[in-house]
């Protein structure tokens, strides 16, 4: 199987997640590793089986990402897996973070591509969403703040790394 993993990374979170896909995709399949910029959608139709990684942005996924889905010709020949890094706490994610999953689900939808699922785990905000996420989600509450970002800046950590891996295995085992 042809496999590609595609990214797009502003801070790095998303690209080490992505080397980690691409680890578990290439020990038995012809797999290659992209940065977003460097592809196009047409390119995608070169692969059966296509990982699309973003950053988390306003709560979506990252332009570059959604330019690339919306590009997409309908009923594409690939399959489609989604992975993205976010900076929300689990009681946050539905508030920051879950756009994301829909994005990828419409557009599989509306696109008629099979998708086949998604990863998501928290990873280190850059430091201007560090100053929002600082003042607009935990205002006054420096305490909470610490320890919010004592967590998070662990983020990608080796076990989010291996369930990487591990939804890599079982995606490729279902394409």
């Amino acid at each position: 199987m042809k496999t590609l993993v595609a990214y797009y990374s502003q801070t790095g979170n998303t690209e080490k997640v992505a080397r980690a896909i691409y680890e578990e995709a290439s020990r038995d399949h012809e797999a290659y590793l992209e940065k977003i910029e460097d592809i196009t959608a047409d390119t995608l139709n070169e692969y059966d089986l296509v990982f699309l990684g973003s950053a988390c942005h306003s709560s979506d996924l990252a332009t570059p990402v959604k330019e690339v889905l919306d590009a997409i010709s309908d009923s594409p020949k690939f399959k489609l897996a989604g992975f993205f890094t976010h900076a929300t706490s689990s009681g946050g994610f539905n508030k920051w973070a879950s756009k994301c999953v829909l994005s990828f689900q419409e557009a599989s939808r509306v696109k008629k591509i099979t998708f086949i699922g998604y990863y998501n785990c928290q990873g280190v905000p850059a430091p201007l969403i560090q100053e929002f996420i600082k003042s607009e989600v935990f205002g006054d509450s420096l305490a909470d703040w610490e320890g919010y970002f004592e967590e998070v800046r662990k983020h990608p950590s080796l076990e989010d790394l291996q369930k990487a891996r591990e939804f890599a295995r079982r995606t490729i085992s279902h394409a």
